[in-house]
């Protein structure tokens, strides 16, 4: 894959990467989301993919490490995390080909999908005894997701705020699966030949501008109603995920 050098692509990506940390740093999540759903309108998903890989890795292991009882969290959703390596592994040559119109397609169906469980704040509970065999199967869920969208909110996201983590063993547990899936998404990539030092340098620059979003939106966060921003945020990827998908089709 030939690097990026145009201006105007360079100023998006910067643009994009900017506002993703922004809105991690506001609501602990959304840096794969953003990145990826605003990207893919100027490049291939494979492509788009392969410049999260650092930003993402890096807040996400900065997010992991300012939680408490890492232990505990790793021994717990183990499980999951081996489906999702398993799962991205699976899904390996999703976004490449003729399948790059289709992962489009599925990017933007994942991102409405998001966001209307935001907007309606449905909540799930899962049971222990249920966990145990559930766990592994939401893995390979997220990763077959994250192989053909570069996205691994869903249904990671919702099944881990189903299982009663309090609010300092949520983040850090999000964190984990965040920073597996960018791993596993990573060996996908570079498997494919998608991320080569060519792509590992744009992604190495793209985390300057995820890291300055990231700690303004972290200073915005005690400034502004999070309620309210989460439903404009929400309201915007249900309109980018329709985008998606429309213009996919046509």
């Amino acid at each position: 894959m030939q690097p990026i050098l145009e201006p105007l692509p360079i100023i998006l990506a910067t643009l994009t990467f900017l506002l993703a940390g922004f809105v991690k740093g506001v609501i602990g999540l959304g840096l794969p989301t953003v990145a990826m759903g605003l990207l893919t309108v100027i490049m291939a998903p494979a492509q788009a993919a392969s410049l999260l890989i650092v930003p993402s890795f890096v807040t996400n292991v900065w997010q992991l490490a300012a939680g408490p009882r890492f232990g505990a969290l790793a021994r717990r959703l183990w499980p999951m995390m081996a489906g999702v390596v398993v799962g991205t592994l699976a899904g390996s040559g999703f976004m490449r080909g003729d399948a790059a119109g289709r992962a489009v397609i599925a990017l933007g169906i994942a991102l409405m999908a998001y966001a209307v469980l935001g907007l309606t704040a449905i909540r799930f509970s899962v049971a222990p005894r249920t966990e145990r065999w559930l766990s592994p199967l939401i893995g390979v869920a997220t990763g077959l997701v994250a192989a053909a969208t570069g996205v691994f909110v869903i249904p990671a996201v919702p099944y881990l705020g189903a299982l009663g983590l309090g609010k300092d063993e949520l983040i850090p547990a999000l964190g984990l699966s965040f920073t597996v899936s960018t791993v596993a998404l990573a060996l996908t990539l570079a498997g494919n030949g998608a991320f080569q030092s060519a792509a590992a340098g744009a992604s190495l620059l793209a985390l300057a501008p995820a890291l300055l979003g990231m700690v303004f939106g972290g200073w915005v966060r005690g400034r502004v109603s999070e309620r309210v921003f989460r439903r404009c945020f929400f309201l915007g990827l249900l309109a980018l995920g329709a985008h998606l998908a429309s213009r996919a089709l046509i």
